[in-house]
């Protein structure tokens, strides 16, 4: 029951969200297309401002997993992650995710590749992808565009949310699929 309707919801969703936001924006008078156009234009000049703090997030990401500090953390909580029914094989993610979301990318790749697409680990491994935030590489990209320099709330409420998302996609993926 649960993942029909699951299904349903995410087979509509996108199309609705899509279809939904330029009808009201042409009810209330917006004239979206061009908006839309104005928008664009402003998101060019704003890629070319990031570019020194996407190149420092990236650099240090490289440097993390590099080094191996990421693969080492996730070992030495798995027996504590293990007695509350966290999957040490998702540690990896939720690490990175809040970092790198290419490099939590390539840390779902091989989750799915290793245990396959429908196992537990593999819908898991989607689901905390799709529920969690790139928290540090956000907080460098937009806020730096803008001139934010004090971010310690923002660091703390974007970590609280991707630490929640994640014990959320794991309660809700044990409901669901096992």
């Amino acid at each position: 029951m649960i993942q029909s309707i699951i299904g349903t919801i995410s087979v509509w969703a996108i199309p609705v969200f899509l279809l939904t936001i330029p009808v009201y924006g042409a009810f209330k008078g917006v004239k979206v297309y061009e908006s839309f156009v104005e928008g664009a234009k402003g998101g060019f000049q704003m890629a070319i401002r990031i570019i020194p703090y996407l190149v420092a997030i990236l650099v240090a990401v490289g440097m993390l997993r590099g080094a191996g500090a990421i693969d080492m953390l996730s070992q030495w909580l798995d027996p504590v992650l293990r007695r509350v029914g966290f999957p040490a094989e998702i540690l990896p993610l939720g690490i990175m995710r809040p970092l790198s979301g290419s490099g939590s990318l390539g840390i779902v790749t091989e989750l799915i590749n290793v245990h396959g697409p429908d196992s537990f680990i593999g819908r898991l491994a989607a689901s905390a992808y799709g529920s969690t935030e790139t928290t540090f590489y956000v907080l460098a990209i937009y806020f730096g565009a803008v001139g934010i320099k004090k971010t310690r709330h923002a660091v703390f409420a974007g970590l609280t949310a991707d630490f929640v998302a994640l014990i959320a996609a794991v309660v809700v993926c044990r409901l669901v699929f096992l």
